[in-house]
């Protein structure tokens, strides 16, 4: 799926959006809305009251009625298409997300073995729990398990990269997913998910706007708003009866039409945010998808608006992940073109990057290439004995034992290279000795952040081979935005204390969990989460599941097995464990729009107060007039400046409301500082500017 997302007033965007914004004046959807609601409402009672008007009989002039009832219906179709331009984008994402699910066969196996019976069949007949074959070329029918086998596959339809990736059985690249197509060979898989429920069924439902359930902070604002707005229709009901009565301070005073009442409460009441509040939420959510990120619900992003605590993956994360061979450190009494030499025998047949890079050093340092070896036998490396190697000669002496040959058979050399705890037990097998100052090599390597490799040749420790894992640049920088935000980050990762400890402090984290086990994380989040913080973390494997369900947010690489991203409450299309910190600033950036939009509203209404106050009442009350300090030409132009000025500022917010306010890693303090300063103070000199130059407009047109 193609990042590139449309521009705001993209005519495909905005045409729709224009209809579905009059599609939405249905009372049943205004009333999800009680700001609106209340402005739908008056906008109804004024047309109405313009209607009657226009018989001669109504409480003002027809034309002033209706002119305030019409941008009334501007101010909610505003509002409208707002939410709907928001909406939009996330229905475009969808129906391109639609075009990749296709609806194809499915090879469904009787059992799990790959010669099982075959049936050939509609791939919306799969259940959760049935067993399909795959093979190059077909199009993978459902979300599933490999149990079987090993397949490159085209996942671009629904991440948008072009490079195919493996899946196999086992492991934490066991994951399909369905609408994405086999390249080579085959799989058999089990299916995980009913027709409907699949992972792309999922993305479709929470990148659609219309879908989106309001999150807890978003209600706890609504009540806020609904609050105010009920503070004002108190307010208005009780000057409700001079719009009946002549009322003034000495009996003589003018009655106040219910039409100025209506637009009274209309801007007074916070309907700038009110209506920017859903677009916000469902821009948020759209930013991610941009981001090629899949948010569960605007619960996720919200959270990670608050996080307290950041838990990254050192590998792949902190740093760049293949570690680098870059020093040869020679035991007493060998020399470091001996210890390349041996290790470097040690590493031919040796496919990893860190073995790969041994032989490198070696070559660049002391031309040592290659060899072909006879009689050699390779022992690849396991997580059990954590170590690698060769045995030369085995073969030979095999042979000799045979009577194949008739001379002597050399002597057996074992080569070996493992960490320092697994060469010291081998060592102790093979009646060696382990010398103190490779110990100390081990411990100084450790200390700098680095990972050492001990290298021996028979019962002899030769020297340590030092791999260093290269932190991300520009990384600590990052992290030091992060504190400022008041963010804690941790990093996670097996080395030991030493190497973790010297790999914290080069990248500048808090804090760092070493020697890391699922129990472990799982522990630390829950004592982080006790302490009142929020927690993230990302996670690929299904050892990862259980701190994915128990963190605040939980993004799983989508690369990761089926059990990580159904513990997960969002999912990495691009399965990069850096992502974590840009959705945190995604978060943050929705959470600091909602705040300075919300600021800019209410300040918007205090200084609305001073136009529309002051105009409305000063016949009835003329101390009122004191207030006036707009001047504005007459009652009735202030009411429609401030009506129209109502309506305009919610279109000009818009695109600020859709693309968020920039992005800055400032605390919270600061940052309160600084929205009061820009969003507040502009909320209340810009409707003084705006309302006076409307005025000045409807006075050079003669609407005064």
């Amino acid at each position: 799926m193609s990042k590139a997302g449309l521009s705001l007033f993209d005519t495909r965007l905005a045409i729709p959006a224009i209809f579905e914004s009059f599609r939405k004046l249905s009372p049943v959807v205004q009333w999800r809305n009680p700001v609106m609601f209340v402005v739908w409402v008056g906008s109804v009672v004024t047309t109405v009251l313009g209607v009657h008007a226009l018989g001669g009989h109504g409480e003002a002039p027809a034309a002033f009625i209706l002119a305030v009832a019409a941008w009334l219906w501007f101010t909610v179709l505003f509002a409208n298409f707002a939410e709907a331009l928001a909406e939009g984008r996330g229905k475009a994402q969808a129906d391109a997300l639609r075009a990749t699910r296709k609806n194809g066969v499915a090879k469904k196996l009787a059992s799990a073995a790959r010669n099982a019976k075959v049936q050939v069949l509609d791939s919306n007949s799969l259940r959760k729990d049935d067993y399909v074959l795959i093979e190059a070329g077909d199009i993978v029918p459902a979300d599933g398990e490999v149990l079987e086998g090993v397949a490159s596959v085209d996942e671009s339809a629904i991440t948008g990269e072009s490079a195919p990736v493996i899946r196999e059985s086992g492991g934490d690249f066991s994951a399909v997913t369905g609408g994405t197509r086999v390249l080579s060979d085959w799989l058999v898989v089990r299916v995980t998910a009913n027709p409907g429920e699949a992972f792309l069924d999922r993305m479709i439902a929470m990148v659609e706007g219309a879908k989106r359930k309001k999150t807890p902070n978003e209600v706890a604002l609504t009540i806020l708003l609904v609050s105010l707005t009920l503070t004002f229709l108190v307010v208005c009901a009780s000057l409700l009866p001079f719009s009946i009565y002549s009322v003034g301070a000495a009996g003589a005073g003018s009655p106040v039409s219910i039409t100025v009442l209506i637009a009274l409460l209309v801007c007074l009441i916070p309907t700038t945010i009110g209506g920017l509040l859903s677009a916000i939420g469902v821009a948020g959510m759209s930013r991610m998808m941009q981001a090629n990120v899949i948010a569960t619900s605007g619960r996720a992003v919200e959270a990670a608006g608050d996080v307290d605590v950041l838990l990254l993956d050192k590998t792949g994360t902190i740093t760049l992940g293949n570690r680098q061979a870059s020093a040869f450190i020679p035991a007493p009494g060998v020399t470091e073109q001996e210890l390349a030499d041996v290790a470097q025998l040690a590493s031919l047949a040796d496919e990893t990057p860190e073995g790969r890079s041994i032989v490198v050093l070696a070559k660049e340092r002391f031309n040592l290439r290659g060899r072909e070896l006879k009689d050699a036998l390779f022992i690849p490396f396991t997580a059990q004995t954590r170590m690698s190697g060769v045995d030369l000669g085995v073969q030979a002496a095999h042979k000799a034992h045979e009577g194949d040959i008739a001379v002597a058979a050399p002597a057996t050399r074992q080569i070996r290279k493992g960490s320092a705890d697994a060469i010291r037990k081998h060592m102790q097998t093979v009646g060696g000795d382990f010398p103190k100052a490779v110990g100390d090599a081990v411990d100084d390597v450790a200390r700098r952040g680095a990972t050492p490799l001990v290298v021996a040749d028979g019962t002899k420790v030769l020297g340590v081979v030092e791999l260093k894992d290269i932190v991300k640049g520009g990384i600590k920088e990052r992290f030091a935005e992060l504190r400022q935000m008041g963010i804690k980050t941790v990093m996670i990762t097996g080395d030991n204390r030493l190497t973790a400890a010297a790999i914290a402090a080069e990248a500048g984290v808090d804090d760092f969990l070493a020697e890391a086990r699922p129990e472990d994380k799982l522990a630390l989040i829950r004592e982080h989460q006790a302490a009142g913080r929020l927690v993230a973390m990302t996670g690929d494997g299904t050892n990862d599941a259980p701190a994915l369900a128990q963190a605040d947010v939980a993004v799983a690489m989508n690369s990761g097995t089926q059990a990580a991203k159904e513990a997960g409450n969002m999912v990495d299309l691009d399965s990069n464990p850096t992502k974590l910190i840009e959705i945190v600033e995604i978060g943050k950036q929705m959470l600091m729009t909602r705040g300075s939009l919300t600021t800019f509203s209410v300040a918007n209404d205090v200084a609305k107060y001073f136009a529309i106050i002051p105009a409305a009442f000063a016949v009835t009350y003329p101390q009122l007039k004191a207030l006036d300090v707009m001047h504005l030409n007459s009652p009735a132009s202030a009411i429609m400046s401030a009506v129209i000025f109502n309506a305009l500022i919610i279109v000009a917010l818009i695109p600020l409301a859709l693309k968020g306010v920039k992005y800055r890693a400032l605390g919270a303090g600061p940052l309160l500082r600084r929205n009061l300063l820009v969003y507040g103070l502009g909320g209340i000199l810009v409707p003084f500017a705006g309302i006076k130059l409307i005025d000045m407009l409807l006075g050079a047109a003669g609407w005064v």
